[in-house]
């Protein structure tokens, strides 16, 4: 029975198809009272500088080393790397029993010698700096490694260990899992269509404009048609480009821009520093024929500063499931822009 359907009110499911997973949409329970868990989000008083903070210049990290003191941008090895470079690579049995190597480096970046500065809350040629930096490391580590991730938890809520600015980056020799899902629907679309399938998406979003968030002339931010967490966005660029190391001079200024504006407005939903987990997809080494760039912000919370978003049994044992529609939620991101 198809006569009648709302979105906005009617269960449905949405198709995403950079991984082929469906999202079940359930509009009717937005009013459902909550008696669940609630978090403080880990937000504390805002110091520009904490002299326990294993991040803050010159003070001591937690593996022994003492940070410079750094005034700007401040790059180091995880002292509690998951992926080690030169490891031996095991012996696999097959079978049920695959084993493969783990040979890879991660990196930390502070964006800002300042403890209480964020992205949202940076100048703009500051932001620009850290935008250079994951470019440059980037470059640097695409050299030996296969596949590079740029990623920031920003949150104790989202799983953050310090809340001092930073990110991370880990660079691998093998494909994660989400690269090589992502890569494998870009190719097959390609194939199909001649085309590259987030460019041809961010063309329907403009002209559609009910998820969108920011938009310049370089740059498309919205909530994804699929989007599984309450408030997640992804950042497209407006032409084709398969990497970071692509932008041109007025797209990474443009980026700047639109990446603040759209952390502000996260921010402002809330009243409060919004946790997220966001990272960027950047073409795997020589794969840019139908990779197109984009990154994915997923934040937990989802109706207030206290009340997140936690996959919960049927979402980890049937199909992931989201209440508030992706519209409503743009819709409510644009107000607070």
């Amino acid at each position: 029975m198809t006569g009648g359907f709302d979105p906005s009110i009617h269960p449905h499911r949405r198709r995403n198809p950079l991984t082929g997973e469906w999202v079940v949409v359930s509009p009717q329970r937005t009013t459902r009272p909550w008696q669940g868990k609630t978090d403080d989000n880990g937000v504390a008083d805002a110091v520009d500088y904490d002299p326990e903070c294993y991040l803050c210049p010159g003070n001591e990290r937690a593996g022994g080393i003492t940070n410079p003191d750094y005034d700007s941008t401040f790059v180091f090895e995880n002292d509690f790397a998951a992926l080690l470079p030169g490891v031996p690579v095991p012996e696999s049995a097959g079978g049920l029993y695959e084993v493969g190597g783990g040979d890879g480096v991660c990196r930390v970046i502070c964006f800002s010698p300042k403890h209480d500065r964020t992205l949202a809350t940076m100048d703009l040629d500051e932001i620009g700096v850290v935008i250079e930096l994951w470019q440059s490391q980037l470059a640097e580590l695409l050299e030996e490694y296969q596949y590079v991730q740029l990623f920031e938890t920003r949150g104790a809520i989202s799983g953050s260990s310090n809340p001092h600015p930073h990110g991370q980056i880990w660079a691998s020799k093998f494909l994660p899992n989400e690269v090589v899902v992502e890569l494998d629907a870009q190719r097959r679309y390609r194939a199909e269509h001649g085309s590259k399938l987030l460019v041809d998406y961010a063309e329907q979003e403009v002209d559609s404009g009910e998820r969108v968030i920011v938009q310049n002339d370089h740059w498309l931010i919205a909530v994804p048609f699929w989007a599984y967490w309450p408030y997640e966005t992804i950042v497209l660029p407006r032409r084709p480009i398969g990497s970071l190391l692509d932008l041109t001079t007025d797209e990474t200024e443009a980026l700047a821009d639109g990446l603040r504006t759209m952390l502000r407005a996260y921010d402002r939903l809330f009243n409060t520093p919004f946790p997220y987990c966001s990272g960027w997809h950047t073409a795997p080494r020589g794969e840019h024929g139908s990779w197109q760039l984009h990154a994915h912000y997923y934040p937990p919370l989802l109706r207030s500063a206290d009340v997140a978003k936690i996959p919960a049994s049927y979402e980890l044992l049937a199909n992931l499931q989201r209440d508030l529609t992706p519209e409503t939620a743009a819709a409510n991101l644009r107000d607070v822009l």
